[in-house]
Protein backbone atom coordinates (compact mmCIF):
# COMPACT_ATOMS: atom_id res chain seq x y z
CA UNK A 1 0.00 0.00 0.00
CA UNK A 2 1.40 3.43 -1.09
CA UNK A 3 1.68 6.48 1.36
CA UNK A 4 -1.93 7.33 0.40
CA UNK A 5 -4.37 5.18 0.50
CA UNK A 6 -5.90 4.48 -2.69
CA UNK A 7 -9.01 6.48 -3.33
CA UNK A 8 -10.39 8.33 -5.89
CA UNK A 9 -9.93 12.44 -5.32
CA UNK A 10 -12.49 13.88 -7.31
CA UNK A 11 -15.92 14.94 -5.73
CA UNK A 12 -17.54 12.80 -8.42
CA UNK A 13 -15.76 9.99 -6.96
CA UNK A 14 -16.55 10.52 -3.14
CA UNK A 15 -13.92 12.70 -1.94
CA UNK A 16 -15.07 16.13 -0.03
CA UNK A 17 -13.38 18.12 -1.84
CA UNK A 18 -11.10 19.28 0.53
CA UNK A 19 -7.69 20.78 -0.28
CA UNK A 20 -5.29 18.28 -1.28
CA UNK A 21 -2.41 17.58 1.11
CA UNK A 22 1.21 15.84 0.41
CA UNK A 23 1.69 12.65 2.58
CA UNK A 24 4.11 13.78 5.79
CA UNK A 25 7.02 11.81 7.70
CA UNK A 26 4.09 11.54 10.46
CA UNK A 27 1.57 9.82 7.74
CA UNK A 28 4.31 7.73 6.40
CA UNK A 29 4.58 6.23 10.38
CA UNK A 30 1.00 5.80 10.51
CA UNK A 31 0.39 3.69 6.86
CA UNK A 32 2.93 1.51 8.21
CA UNK A 33 1.28 0.58 11.18
CA UNK A 34 -1.77 -0.12 9.49
CA UNK A 35 -0.13 -2.14 6.99
CA UNK A 36 1.35 -4.46 9.47
CA UNK A 37 -1.64 -4.93 10.91
CA UNK A 38 -3.48 -5.64 7.86
CA UNK A 39 -0.28 -8.17 7.20
CA UNK A 40 -0.86 -9.71 10.68
CA UNK A 41 -4.99 -9.69 10.41
CA UNK A 42 -5.61 -10.36 6.14
CA UNK A 43 -9.36 -11.01 7.41
CA UNK A 44 -9.29 -7.11 8.61
CA UNK A 45 -8.37 -6.65 4.82
CA UNK A 46 -10.95 -8.56 3.67
CA UNK A 47 -13.88 -6.62 5.90
CA UNK A 48 -12.15 -3.32 5.27
CA UNK A 49 -12.46 -3.87 1.36
CA UNK A 50 -9.21 -2.49 0.83
CA UNK A 51 -8.73 -4.13 -2.44
CA UNK A 52 -4.76 -5.33 -1.19
CA UNK A 53 -5.73 -8.22 0.83
CA UNK A 54 -4.85 -11.94 0.65
CA UNK A 55 -7.15 -14.75 1.77
CA UNK A 56 -7.07 -16.24 5.30
CA UNK A 57 -7.30 -15.28 9.11
CA UNK A 58 -4.76 -13.78 11.99
CA UNK A 59 -3.31 -16.61 13.55
CA UNK A 60 -5.21 -17.31 16.91
CA UNK A 61 -2.81 -19.93 18.06
CA UNK A 62 -0.61 -19.13 21.95
CA UNK A 63 1.62 -16.87 19.72
CA UNK A 64 -1.02 -14.52 18.35
CA UNK A 65 0.17 -12.07 20.30
CA UNK A 66 3.53 -11.67 19.34
CA UNK A 67 3.19 -10.45 15.51
CA UNK A 68 0.62 -7.65 16.95
CA UNK A 69 3.33 -6.44 19.70
CA UNK A 70 5.96 -6.06 17.78
CA UNK A 71 4.60 -4.22 14.98
CA UNK A 72 3.25 -2.02 18.34
CA UNK A 73 6.79 -1.90 19.43
CA UNK A 74 8.21 -0.73 16.35
CA UNK A 75 5.29 2.14 15.62
CA UNK A 76 5.94 3.46 19.08
CA UNK A 77 9.69 3.86 18.41
CA UNK A 78 8.66 5.56 15.03
CA UNK A 79 6.37 8.12 16.78
CA UNK A 80 8.62 9.09 19.20
CA UNK A 81 11.39 10.74 16.83
CA UNK A 82 8.75 11.72 14.08
CA UNK A 83 8.10 15.20 14.07
CA UNK A 84 4.66 16.85 13.03
CA UNK A 85 4.86 19.46 10.49
CA UNK A 86 0.96 21.02 10.88
CA UNK A 87 -2.36 20.06 13.15
CA UNK A 88 -3.19 16.73 10.67
CA UNK A 89 0.13 15.49 11.99
CA UNK A 90 -0.29 16.66 15.48
CA UNK A 91 -3.51 14.57 16.06
CA UNK A 92 -2.08 11.60 14.20
CA UNK A 93 0.75 11.44 16.45
CA UNK A 94 -2.00 12.17 19.55
CA UNK A 95 -4.05 9.39 18.51
CA UNK A 96 -1.59 6.84 17.37
CA UNK A 97 0.65 7.06 21.01
CA UNK A 98 -2.41 6.90 22.64
CA UNK A 99 -3.46 3.83 20.44
CA UNK A 100 0.11 2.39 21.20
CA UNK A 101 0.06 2.87 24.96
CA UNK A 102 -3.12 1.15 25.37
CA UNK A 103 -1.91 -2.03 23.47
CA UNK A 104 1.43 -1.76 25.61
CA UNK A 105 -0.70 -1.29 29.29
CA UNK A 106 -3.16 -4.15 28.21
CA UNK A 107 0.56 -6.32 27.20
CA UNK A 108 2.06 -5.67 30.34
CA UNK A 109 -0.92 -6.53 32.37
CA UNK A 110 -0.84 -10.15 30.70
CA UNK A 111 -4.06 -9.41 28.93
CA UNK A 112 -3.29 -8.85 25.26
CA UNK A 113 -5.48 -11.29 22.96
CA UNK A 114 -9.32 -11.91 22.82
CA UNK A 115 -11.56 -13.47 25.45
CA UNK A 116 -14.08 -15.46 24.10
CA UNK A 117 -17.85 -13.78 24.01
CA UNK A 118 -20.60 -13.77 22.30
CA UNK A 119 -20.17 -10.46 20.35
CA UNK A 120 -16.88 -9.69 19.29
CA UNK A 121 -14.45 -12.72 19.52
CA UNK A 122 -12.97 -14.69 16.79
CA UNK A 123 -15.68 -17.17 16.75
CA UNK A 124 -18.21 -14.40 15.30
CA UNK A 125 -15.08 -12.67 13.59
CA UNK A 126 -14.14 -16.06 11.27
CA UNK A 127 -17.89 -16.10 10.35
CA UNK A 128 -18.39 -12.38 9.76
CA UNK A 129 -15.62 -12.46 6.94
CA UNK A 130 -17.82 -13.09 4.34
CA UNK A 131 -20.52 -11.03 5.12
CA UNK A 132 -19.11 -8.14 2.75
CA UNK A 133 -17.03 -10.34 0.26
CA UNK A 134 -19.03 -9.86 -3.38
CA UNK A 135 -21.09 -12.09 -4.50
CA UNK A 136 -21.98 -11.29 -8.40
CA UNK A 137 -19.45 -12.88 -10.82
CA UNK A 138 -17.84 -16.39 -10.74
CA UNK A 139 -14.30 -14.31 -10.00
CA UNK A 140 -16.39 -13.38 -6.39
CA UNK A 141 -17.19 -16.76 -5.68
CA UNK A 142 -13.43 -17.98 -6.22
CA UNK A 143 -12.79 -15.93 -3.40
CA UNK A 144 -15.14 -17.07 -1.21
CA UNK A 145 -14.25 -20.49 -1.84
CA UNK A 146 -10.64 -19.65 -1.05
CA UNK A 147 -11.75 -18.14 2.38
CA UNK A 148 -13.83 -21.06 3.12
CA UNK A 149 -11.08 -23.36 2.72
CA UNK A 150 -9.18 -21.21 5.81
CA UNK A 151 -11.93 -21.72 8.03
CA UNK A 152 -10.85 -24.98 9.34
CA UNK A 153 -7.27 -24.10 9.85
CA UNK A 154 -8.53 -20.94 11.50
CA UNK A 155 -10.89 -22.38 13.47
CA UNK A 156 -7.96 -25.06 15.08
CA UNK A 157 -6.13 -22.42 15.60
CA UNK A 158 -8.62 -20.90 17.92
CA UNK A 159 -9.02 -23.64 20.03
CA UNK A 160 -5.34 -23.97 20.39
CA UNK A 161 -4.91 -20.42 21.60
CA UNK A 162 -8.20 -20.64 23.57
CA UNK A 163 -6.74 -23.49 25.65
CA UNK A 164 -3.64 -21.46 25.83
CA UNK A 165 -5.13 -18.41 27.33
CA UNK A 166 -7.27 -20.32 29.85
CA UNK A 167 -3.88 -21.00 31.46
CA UNK A 168 -1.90 -17.49 31.14
CA UNK A 169 -4.92 -15.31 30.72
CA UNK A 170 -6.96 -12.84 29.39
CA UNK A 171 -8.98 -16.11 30.99
CA UNK A 172 -12.69 -16.69 29.15
CA UNK A 173 -15.80 -17.53 31.69
CA UNK A 174 -17.51 -20.91 31.55
CA UNK A 175 -21.03 -18.69 30.60
CA UNK A 176 -18.88 -17.20 28.10
CA UNK A 177 -17.80 -19.67 26.55
CA UNK A 178 -20.89 -21.62 26.56
CA UNK A 179 -22.73 -18.68 24.81
CA UNK A 180 -20.29 -18.64 22.47
CA UNK A 181 -20.41 -22.65 22.04
CA UNK A 182 -24.25 -22.11 20.99
CA UNK A 183 -23.62 -19.48 18.68
CA UNK A 184 -20.94 -21.51 16.28
CA UNK A 185 -23.34 -24.12 16.36
CA UNK A 186 -26.32 -21.86 15.19
CA UNK A 187 -23.76 -20.82 12.25
CA UNK A 188 -23.20 -24.56 11.08
CA UNK A 189 -27.10 -25.57 11.32
CA UNK A 190 -28.97 -26.59 8.23
CA UNK A 191 -30.14 -23.09 8.46
CA UNK A 192 -27.42 -21.38 9.69
CA UNK A 193 -24.79 -18.65 7.99
CA UNK A 194 -22.65 -20.88 6.37
CA UNK A 195 -25.57 -23.51 4.31
CA UNK A 196 -26.73 -19.94 3.40
CA UNK A 197 -23.96 -19.19 1.28
CA UNK A 198 -24.57 -21.92 -1.07
CA UNK A 199 -28.64 -20.21 -1.65
CA UNK A 200 -27.57 -17.01 -3.33
CA UNK A 201 -28.98 -16.35 -6.19
CA UNK A 202 -25.83 -16.14 -8.22
CA UNK A 203 -24.77 -19.32 -7.35
CA UNK A 204 -26.94 -21.23 -9.91
CA UNK A 205 -25.53 -19.60 -12.33
CA UNK A 206 -21.87 -20.54 -11.72
CA UNK A 207 -20.63 -23.75 -13.28
CA UNK A 208 -21.29 -27.10 -12.32
CA UNK A 209 -17.89 -28.00 -11.01
CA UNK A 210 -17.87 -24.62 -9.37
CA UNK A 211 -21.48 -25.42 -7.61
CA UNK A 212 -20.03 -28.72 -5.95
CA UNK A 213 -16.26 -27.36 -4.62
CA UNK A 214 -18.70 -24.64 -3.13
CA UNK A 215 -20.83 -27.01 -1.09
CA UNK A 216 -17.60 -29.10 -0.78
CA UNK A 217 -16.13 -26.40 1.10
CA UNK A 218 -19.30 -24.95 2.92
CA UNK A 219 -19.70 -28.48 4.23
CA UNK A 220 -15.95 -28.39 5.59
CA UNK A 221 -16.75 -25.41 7.42
CA UNK A 222 -19.72 -26.27 8.93
CA UNK A 223 -17.82 -29.76 10.08
CA UNK A 224 -15.18 -27.14 12.06
CA UNK A 225 -17.51 -25.07 13.29
CA UNK A 226 -19.16 -28.12 15.44
CA UNK A 227 -15.91 -29.05 16.45
CA UNK A 228 -15.44 -25.22 17.41
CA UNK A 229 -18.81 -25.45 19.34
CA UNK A 230 -17.48 -28.86 21.15
CA UNK A 231 -14.33 -27.99 21.97
CA UNK A 232 -15.21 -24.23 23.67
CA UNK A 233 -17.77 -26.65 25.86
CA UNK A 234 -15.15 -28.96 26.68
CA UNK A 235 -13.24 -25.80 27.56
CA UNK A 236 -16.03 -24.45 29.87
CA UNK A 237 -16.07 -27.43 31.87
CA UNK A 238 -12.49 -26.13 33.68
CA UNK A 239 -13.27 -22.48 32.82
CA UNK A 240 -14.06 -20.10 36.00
CA UNK A 241 -17.88 -18.82 36.51
CA UNK A 242 -16.66 -15.42 37.66
CA UNK A 243 -16.93 -12.64 34.94
CA UNK A 244 -16.25 -9.90 36.92
CA UNK A 245 -12.39 -8.17 35.29
CA UNK A 246 -11.90 -6.09 38.70
CA UNK A 247 -10.96 -2.25 39.06
CA UNK A 248 -7.43 -2.91 37.40
CA UNK A 249 -8.39 -4.56 33.87
CA UNK A 250 -11.70 -2.55 33.41
CA UNK A 251 -10.24 1.00 33.98
CA UNK A 252 -7.28 -0.02 31.00
CA UNK A 253 -10.67 -1.81 29.02
CA UNK A 254 -12.67 1.30 29.69
CA UNK A 255 -9.44 3.77 28.42
CA UNK A 256 -9.43 0.92 25.43
CA UNK A 257 -12.93 1.85 24.30
CA UNK A 258 -13.06 5.07 25.02
CA UNK A 259 -9.91 6.74 24.66
CA UNK A 260 -10.24 8.52 27.61
CA UNK A 261 -8.80 8.60 31.41
CA UNK A 262 -11.70 7.84 33.54
CA UNK A 263 -12.41 8.13 36.87
CA UNK A 264 -14.60 4.98 37.60
CA UNK A 265 -16.57 5.81 40.35
CA UNK A 266 -17.92 9.21 39.08
CA UNK A 267 -18.52 7.21 35.75
CA UNK A 268 -20.60 4.90 37.86
CA UNK A 269 -22.42 7.40 40.03
CA UNK A 270 -22.97 9.42 36.44
CA UNK A 271 -24.40 6.35 34.97
CA UNK A 272 -27.07 6.70 37.78
CA UNK A 273 -27.97 10.35 36.81
CA UNK A 274 -28.57 9.80 33.75
CA UNK A 275 -31.21 6.78 33.87
CA UNK A 276 -32.44 8.78 36.34
CA UNK A 277 -32.93 11.58 34.04
CA UNK A 278 -33.98 9.46 31.15
CA UNK A 279 -36.81 8.08 32.85
CA UNK A 280 -37.83 11.03 34.16
CA UNK A 281 -38.28 12.21 30.67
CA UNK A 282 -39.83 8.71 29.33
CA UNK A 283 -42.82 9.23 32.02
CA UNK A 284 -43.70 12.70 30.81
CA UNK A 285 -43.74 11.28 27.34
CA UNK A 286 -45.95 8.31 28.28
CA UNK A 287 -48.19 10.80 29.14
CA UNK A 288 -48.54 12.29 26.23
CA UNK A 289 -49.51 7.92 24.91
CA UNK A 290 -52.05 7.32 27.61
CA UNK A 291 -53.00 10.70 29.58
CA UNK A 292 -56.00 8.61 31.11
CA UNK A 293 -53.34 5.80 32.68
CA UNK A 294 -53.21 6.17 36.71
CA UNK A 295 -51.43 4.71 39.76
CA UNK A 296 -47.60 2.77 38.71
CA UNK A 297 -46.67 0.93 35.51
CA UNK A 298 -47.16 4.57 33.38
CA UNK A 299 -44.24 3.78 31.11
CA UNK A 300 -44.95 -0.01 29.94
CA UNK A 301 -48.72 1.11 29.13
CA UNK A 302 -47.68 3.51 26.97
CA UNK A 303 -45.15 1.12 25.02
CA UNK A 304 -48.00 -1.40 25.19
CA UNK A 305 -49.87 0.74 23.40
CA UNK A 306 -47.87 1.34 21.19
CA UNK A 307 -46.99 -2.27 20.31
CA UNK A 308 -51.19 -2.37 20.04
CA UNK A 309 -51.00 0.08 17.23
CA UNK A 310 -51.42 -1.39 13.81
CA UNK A 311 -49.94 1.70 11.89
CA UNK A 312 -46.86 1.44 13.90
CA UNK A 313 -46.28 -2.71 12.58
CA UNK A 314 -44.31 -4.02 10.28
CA UNK A 315 -45.06 -7.43 9.47
CA UNK A 316 -42.06 -10.08 7.95
CA UNK A 317 -38.68 -9.02 7.11
CA UNK A 318 -39.56 -7.50 3.46
CA UNK A 319 -41.39 -4.54 5.07
CA UNK A 320 -38.73 -4.24 7.42
CA UNK A 321 -36.11 -4.22 4.71
CA UNK A 322 -38.38 -1.44 2.84
CA UNK A 323 -38.86 0.23 5.71
CA UNK A 324 -35.90 0.84 6.92
CA UNK A 325 -34.58 2.08 3.34
CA UNK A 326 -37.12 4.24 3.30
CA UNK A 327 -35.77 5.81 6.72
CA UNK A 328 -32.73 6.15 5.88
CA UNK A 329 -33.23 7.70 2.15
CA UNK A 330 -35.40 10.02 3.59
CA UNK A 331 -33.03 11.63 6.17
CA UNK A 332 -30.45 11.23 3.18
CA UNK A 333 -32.53 14.13 1.50
CA UNK A 334 -33.45 16.02 3.67
CA UNK A 335 -30.01 16.49 5.81
CA UNK A 336 -27.77 16.57 2.25
CA UNK A 337 -26.61 19.87 1.89
CA UNK A 338 -28.71 22.01 4.71
CA UNK A 339 -26.65 20.30 7.94
CA UNK A 340 -24.34 17.75 6.23
CA UNK A 341 -21.64 17.57 3.34
CA UNK A 342 -23.20 14.11 2.07
CA UNK A 343 -21.09 13.42 -1.53
CA UNK A 344 -23.35 11.48 -4.19
CA UNK A 345 -21.10 8.18 -3.57
CA UNK A 346 -21.80 8.72 0.28
CA UNK A 347 -25.86 8.62 -0.61
CA UNK A 348 -25.29 4.68 -1.07
CA UNK A 349 -26.46 3.36 2.35
CA UNK A 350 -27.94 -0.45 1.89
CA UNK A 351 -30.46 -2.03 4.08
CA UNK A 352 -29.66 -5.74 4.67
CA UNK A 353 -31.48 -8.28 6.87
CA UNK A 354 -28.28 -10.38 8.39
CA UNK A 355 -27.06 -13.88 7.53
CA UNK A 356 -27.12 -14.68 11.49
CA UNK A 357 -30.49 -14.66 13.52
CA UNK A 358 -28.97 -13.66 17.06
CA UNK A 359 -30.69 -10.24 17.14
CA UNK A 360 -28.07 -7.68 16.63
CA UNK A 361 -27.98 -4.43 14.56
CA UNK A 362 -24.89 -3.27 12.94
CA UNK A 363 -23.60 -0.91 10.19
CA UNK A 364 -20.32 -2.17 7.95
CA UNK A 365 -18.97 0.96 6.12
CA UNK A 366 -18.05 1.41 2.32
CA UNK A 367 -14.94 0.25 0.78
CA UNK A 368 -12.22 3.13 0.36
CA UNK A 369 -13.04 3.18 -2.97
CA UNK A 370 -17.12 3.37 -2.18
CA UNK A 371 -17.84 0.51 -4.78
CA UNK A 372 -19.22 -1.41 -2.06
CA UNK A 373 -21.69 0.54 -0.71
CA UNK A 374 -22.35 1.67 3.68
CA UNK A 375 -24.48 -1.51 4.92
CA UNK A 376 -26.94 -2.10 7.61
CA UNK A 377 -27.58 -4.79 8.59
CA UNK A 378 -30.67 -6.52 10.77
CA UNK A 379 -30.38 -9.75 12.35
CA UNK A 380 -34.24 -11.25 13.33
CA UNK A 381 -34.35 -13.52 15.89
CA UNK A 382 -36.05 -16.95 14.76
CA UNK A 383 -39.76 -16.69 15.20
CA UNK A 384 -39.92 -12.86 14.75
CA UNK A 385 -42.17 -11.67 12.48
CA UNK A 386 -43.86 -8.45 13.72
CA UNK A 387 -41.26 -5.40 13.83
CA UNK A 388 -42.51 -2.54 15.61
CA UNK A 389 -41.38 0.92 13.87
CA UNK A 390 -41.95 3.41 17.22
CA UNK A 391 -38.65 1.91 18.79
CA UNK A 392 -37.17 1.02 15.61
CA UNK A 393 -37.05 4.39 14.16
CA UNK A 394 -34.36 6.08 15.96
CA UNK A 395 -31.97 2.53 15.56
CA UNK A 396 -32.34 3.29 11.85
CA UNK A 397 -30.50 7.11 12.21
CA UNK A 398 -27.92 5.64 14.85
CA UNK A 399 -26.98 3.05 12.28
CA UNK A 400 -27.36 5.04 9.12
CA UNK A 401 -27.71 9.07 8.49
CA UNK A 402 -26.71 11.12 10.49
CA UNK A 403 -25.45 8.28 12.42
CA UNK A 404 -22.40 5.37 11.69
CA UNK A 405 -22.85 6.12 7.85
CA UNK A 406 -22.45 9.47 8.18
CA UNK A 407 -19.85 9.35 10.09
CA UNK A 408 -17.76 6.41 8.09
CA UNK A 409 -18.65 7.71 5.24
CA UNK A 410 -17.14 10.90 5.91
CA UNK A 411 -13.63 9.70 7.13
CA UNK A 412 -13.43 7.57 4.13
CA UNK A 413 -13.77 10.37 1.94
CA UNK A 414 -11.37 12.49 3.53
CA UNK A 415 -8.69 10.69 1.59
CA UNK A 416 -7.10 14.28 0.38
CA UNK A 417 -6.29 15.22 4.15
CA UNK A 418 -6.08 11.84 6.15
CA UNK A 419 -3.75 9.27 6.11
CA UNK A 420 -5.29 5.29 5.64
CA UNK A 421 -5.22 5.18 9.16
CA UNK A 422 -6.77 8.21 10.30
CA UNK A 423 -9.58 7.41 7.55
CA UNK A 424 -10.28 3.65 7.93
CA UNK A 425 -7.91 2.09 10.36
CA UNK A 426 -8.97 3.24 13.66
CA UNK A 427 -12.45 2.57 15.50
CA UNK A 428 -12.26 4.11 19.37
CA UNK A 429 -16.52 2.92 20.04
CA UNK A 430 -16.82 5.79 22.59
CA UNK A 431 -15.83 8.14 19.45
CA UNK A 432 -17.96 6.09 17.06
CA UNK A 433 -21.23 4.83 19.39
CA UNK A 434 -21.05 8.37 21.41
CA UNK A 435 -21.47 10.27 17.77
CA UNK A 436 -24.37 7.99 16.63
CA UNK A 437 -26.07 8.50 20.29
CA UNK A 438 -25.73 12.06 19.84
CA UNK A 439 -26.74 11.53 15.63
CA UNK A 440 -29.77 10.35 17.60
CA UNK A 441 -30.52 13.12 19.85
CA UNK A 442 -29.85 15.62 17.08
CA UNK A 443 -32.48 14.11 14.51
CA UNK A 444 -34.64 15.02 18.48
CA UNK A 445 -33.53 18.58 18.42
CA UNK A 446 -34.24 18.85 14.10
CA UNK A 447 -37.86 17.73 14.79
CA UNK A 448 -38.11 14.43 14.06
CA UNK A 449 -39.37 12.91 16.54
CA UNK A 450 -42.24 15.14 17.38
CA UNK A 451 -44.30 11.88 17.38
CA UNK A 452 -44.73 10.93 20.96
CA UNK A 453 -44.33 6.93 19.96
CA UNK A 454 -41.17 7.61 18.29
CA UNK A 455 -39.69 9.83 21.20
CA UNK A 456 -40.73 7.12 23.57
CA UNK A 457 -38.57 4.49 21.26
CA UNK A 458 -35.26 7.01 21.23
CA UNK A 459 -35.46 7.41 24.68
CA UNK A 460 -36.16 4.11 25.76
CA UNK A 461 -33.12 3.35 23.82
CA UNK A 462 -31.20 5.90 25.26
CA UNK A 463 -32.38 4.10 28.86
CA UNK A 464 -30.59 0.66 27.82
CA UNK A 465 -27.49 2.76 27.00
CA UNK A 466 -28.04 4.33 30.80
CA UNK A 467 -28.70 1.22 32.51
CA UNK A 468 -26.00 -0.61 31.08
CA UNK A 469 -22.99 2.06 32.86
CA UNK A 470 -24.77 1.24 36.00
CA UNK A 471 -24.75 -2.64 35.69
CA UNK A 472 -21.07 -2.55 33.98
CA UNK A 473 -18.78 -0.44 35.51
CA UNK A 474 -20.47 -1.56 38.72
CA UNK A 475 -20.43 -5.41 38.20
CA UNK A 476 -16.51 -5.10 37.11
CA UNK A 477 -15.14 -2.91 39.49
CA UNK A 478 -17.15 -4.38 42.14
CA UNK A 479 -19.03 -1.37 43.49
CA UNK A 480 -22.17 -1.26 45.62
CA UNK A 481 -25.50 -1.28 44.48
CA UNK A 482 -27.12 1.87 44.80
CA UNK A 483 -29.58 2.04 48.04
CA UNK A 484 -32.59 4.01 46.32
CA UNK A 485 -32.60 3.93 42.84
CA UNK A 486 -36.38 5.23 42.58
CA UNK A 487 -37.55 1.82 42.14
CA UNK A 488 -35.62 1.89 38.97
CA UNK A 489 -33.53 -1.54 40.70
CA UNK A 490 -37.15 -4.07 40.21
CA UNK A 491 -36.15 -7.30 42.43
CA UNK A 492 -32.45 -6.56 42.23
CA UNK A 493 -33.73 -3.94 45.37
CA UNK A 494 -32.15 -4.60 48.81
CA UNK A 495 -28.90 -6.15 47.19
CA UNK A 496 -25.57 -5.06 48.20
CA UNK A 497 -23.00 -6.28 45.64
CA UNK A 498 -23.90 -6.61 41.50
CA UNK A 499 -23.66 -10.22 40.73
CA UNK A 500 -25.34 -11.40 37.44
CA UNK A 501 -28.24 -12.40 38.97
CA UNK A 502 -28.71 -8.82 40.31
CA UNK A 503 -28.01 -7.84 37.01
CA UNK A 504 -30.53 -9.68 35.42
CA UNK A 505 -33.86 -8.44 37.86
CA UNK A 506 -31.65 -4.38 36.79
CA UNK A 507 -31.41 -4.58 33.44
CA UNK A 508 -35.33 -6.45 33.08
CA UNK A 509 -36.46 -3.32 35.15
CA UNK A 510 -34.99 -0.71 32.24
CA UNK A 511 -34.62 -2.72 29.47
CA UNK A 512 -37.93 -3.90 27.44
CA UNK A 513 -36.87 -6.30 24.92
CA UNK A 514 -37.33 -10.36 24.39
CA UNK A 515 -35.74 -12.11 27.12
CA UNK A 516 -33.73 -14.52 24.54
CA UNK A 517 -32.48 -11.00 23.49
CA UNK A 518 -32.02 -9.67 26.96
CA UNK A 519 -30.32 -12.10 28.09
CA UNK A 520 -28.02 -11.94 24.46
CA UNK A 521 -27.40 -8.37 26.15
CA UNK A 522 -26.58 -9.29 29.56
CA UNK A 523 -24.13 -11.77 28.58
CA UNK A 524 -22.54 -9.17 26.48
CA UNK A 525 -21.67 -6.89 29.48
CA UNK A 526 -20.52 -9.59 31.84
CA UNK A 527 -18.34 -10.62 29.18
CA UNK A 528 -17.11 -7.74 26.94
CA UNK A 529 -16.01 -5.25 29.67
CA UNK A 530 -16.33 -1.52 29.49
CA UNK A 531 -17.51 -1.35 25.67
CA UNK A 532 -21.56 -1.07 26.56
CA UNK A 533 -20.60 2.37 28.91
CA UNK A 534 -18.47 3.88 25.75
CA UNK A 535 -21.99 4.91 24.16
CA UNK A 536 -23.31 7.13 26.51
CA UNK A 537 -20.32 8.39 27.75
CA UNK A 538 -19.34 9.21 24.07
CA UNK A 539 -22.57 11.06 23.57
CA UNK A 540 -21.59 13.39 26.66
CA UNK A 541 -18.65 14.40 25.45
CA UNK A 542 -19.72 14.95 22.14
CA UNK A 543 -22.35 17.00 23.61
CA UNK A 544 -19.76 18.92 25.94
CA UNK A 545 -17.24 19.19 22.43
CA UNK A 546 -20.17 21.31 20.95
CA UNK A 547 -20.83 23.11 23.65
CA UNK A 548 -17.10 23.97 24.25
CA UNK A 549 -16.64 24.77 20.06
CA UNK A 550 -19.96 26.97 20.61
CA UNK A 551 -18.41 29.33 23.55
CA UNK A 552 -15.17 29.36 21.44
CA UNK A 553 -16.57 30.25 18.02
CA UNK A 554 -18.92 32.78 19.72
CA UNK A 555 -21.44 34.27 17.77
CA UNK A 556 -19.69 32.66 14.83
CA UNK A 557 -21.17 29.42 16.06
CA UNK A 558 -22.63 27.24 12.94
CA UNK A 559 -23.44 24.05 13.89
CA UNK A 560 -23.15 22.57 10.55
CA UNK A 561 -19.57 23.96 10.26
CA UNK A 562 -18.95 22.14 13.86
CA UNK A 563 -20.15 19.02 12.30
CA UNK A 564 -18.12 19.28 9.15
CA UNK A 565 -14.95 20.06 11.13
CA UNK A 566 -15.29 17.27 13.69
CA UNK A 567 -16.44 14.71 11.61
CA UNK A 568 -13.61 15.36 9.31
CA UNK A 569 -11.24 14.33 11.70
CA UNK A 570 -11.87 10.03 11.07
CA UNK A 571 -12.50 8.16 14.47
CA UNK A 572 -10.04 8.92 17.51
CA UNK A 573 -10.07 8.39 21.23
CA UNK A 574 -12.09 10.60 22.92
CA UNK A 575 -9.34 13.00 24.41
CA UNK A 576 -7.76 13.07 20.95
CA UNK A 577 -11.36 14.35 19.57
CA UNK A 578 -10.84 17.12 22.65
CA UNK A 579 -7.69 17.80 21.82
CA UNK A 580 -8.09 17.99 17.51
CA UNK A 581 -11.13 20.38 18.45
CA UNK A 582 -8.89 22.60 20.29
CA UNK A 583 -6.61 22.87 17.84
CA UNK A 584 -9.29 23.40 14.99
CA UNK A 585 -11.07 26.30 17.18
CA UNK A 586 -6.99 27.87 17.32
CA UNK A 587 -6.71 28.04 13.77
CA UNK A 588 -10.43 29.37 12.49
CA UNK A 589 -9.32 32.22 15.36
CA UNK A 590 -6.84 33.06 13.59
CA UNK A 591 -7.14 32.62 10.22
CA UNK A 592 -7.36 35.91 8.61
Amino acid sequence: MSARFPHPRSTVDGSLGEGQRSPSAVDRVAEAHFNRLLRVDPAWAIELGTGQHGWGYPDYGPEAQEALWEASLRTRREARIVEAVDDVDRVTLHALREHVDITRELHDLGLAGDRINGISSPVQKIRETFDNLPKNTPEDWDGILHQLHEVPGAVRRLLDGVAHRQQVGPVSAAAQLLHAADQAESYATSDGAFLALTHRPAVVRLPARSQDRLREAVAEARVAYTGLAEGLRGLAETAPTEMAVGREEYGVRLRQFTGARLDLTRVYEWGIEQLRAVVSEMRQTARQIVPDHHGRGLIRAAMKALDADVHRQLHGPYELTAWMQGVSQDAIDALAGSHFEITEPMKRLECRIAPTNDGGIYYTPPSPDFTRPGRMWWSVTPGTSVFRTWGERTTVYHEGVPGHHLQMATAVAAGDTLNAWRRVGLWVSGHGEGWALYAERLMAELGYFQDPGDRMGMLNAMRMRAARVVFDVGFHCGLPVPRDLDGLLGSAAGATQWSPATGWAFLKENIVMAEAALRFEWLRYMGWPGQAPSYQIGMHRWQEARQTWGKARGRQFNLPEFHRESLSLGSLGLDSLDYALNLKTQALHHAP
